[in-house]
């Protein structure tokens, strides 16, 4: 396949991009790691007239923490977060995940912001960010910088909460503390496939009780989702009612491939694990 006729510039900060985008709009795509973006230009589900190149807008790049933060850059690659120590010690969510995301070559290439501006909804990192009540910041030339929460960022399939002028320019997660408990688990056909079903957890642990628990699943809706009541029900302590509660969070689609029964089917097994692995003792079968 080929991709359709575009120009091509490279801005040289980030503001000469912000004022691209304004002047071009819906026009106009960023390329970041281009691991998503390329396949689907090449398949011409992508026909932008301009292509903006954000590659090598250091201002855009970079792992920082504070005492209640985990900061990353957009352009920050799969390969740094899951090689980072800052990412290991104040979000063991991230580093659990990336190792999930496509194969090497990918992770190497490919940036958090664009996993996050394009909104997959099977890809890990909305999810986590979900999961860890990530707050994403972006940037328009006309109406300065916002932020807004990955809650209400993700609004369905490859759609989010991000205007045609604004860039992803970092997402911020709280750091962990000494109670806080992360888990990751996926099922996919392949290593470095897609998952069909993925589940991302936190939580603080004070002995048997959990408290502020966020558990997020891909794979059952256009987007990532909270299992509300699961959650729920795990801080209340009843691990077994999460279940019963999973069934009425999730609404997955149904196709020949993966039956919605069959997905529902995984998220359970998902959870199942999950709450072995974090001591939750429950009756129900995996």
């Amino acid at each position: 396949m080929k991709a359709p006729p575009f120009r091509y510039v490279k801005p040289a900060t980030p503001d000469d991009a912000l004022a691209l985008l304004a002047e071009h709009g819906d026009d106009a795509q960023i390329l970041a790691g281009g691991q998503s973006l390329m396949p689907l230009l090449n398949l011409r589900m992508a026909r932008p007239g301009l292509l903006i190149d954000i590659n090598g807008l250091a201002e855009l790049g970079g792992i920082t923490r504070d005492d209640t933060h985990l900061s990353l850059g957009a352009l920050t690659r799969h390969a740094e977060i899951a090689a980072s120590p800052d990412v290991r010690d104040a979000a063991p969510l991230l580093a659990l995940a990336a190792p999930h995301i496509a194969h090497v070559a990918i992770r190497t290439r490919g940036t958090i912001g664009g996993s996050l501006a394009l909104a997959d909804p099977a890809a890990e990192w909305p999810l986590c960010a979900l999961a860890l009540g990530a707050e994403i910041e972006l940037m328009s030339r006309a109406r300065g910088p916002r932020t807004i929460t990955a809650d209400d960022f993700f609004q369905g399939l490859y759609t989010t909460d991000r205007a045609a002028d604004e860039i992803v320019t970092r997402i911020r997660v709280p750091a962990a503390g000494q109670a806080t408990v992360h888990h990751f688990d996926e099922i996919a056909r392949r290593h470095g496939d897609f998952a069909i079903v993925a589940l991302a957890l936190s939580a603080n642990r004070d002995g048997g009780r959990f408290t502020n628990v966020r558990i997020a699943f891909s794979g059952v809706s256009d987007r990532p989702v909270l299992a509300r009541g699961a959650m729920a029900a795990l801080e209340d302590r009843n691990p077994d009612a999460a279940f019963d509660a999973l069934a009425a969070d999730i609404d997955p689609p149904d196709d020949a491939t993966y039956p919605a029964a069959y997905r529902r089917r995984l998220a359970a097994t998902l959870l199942s694990r999950a709450l072995a692995k974090l001591g939750a003792s429950t009756t129900h079968a995996a």
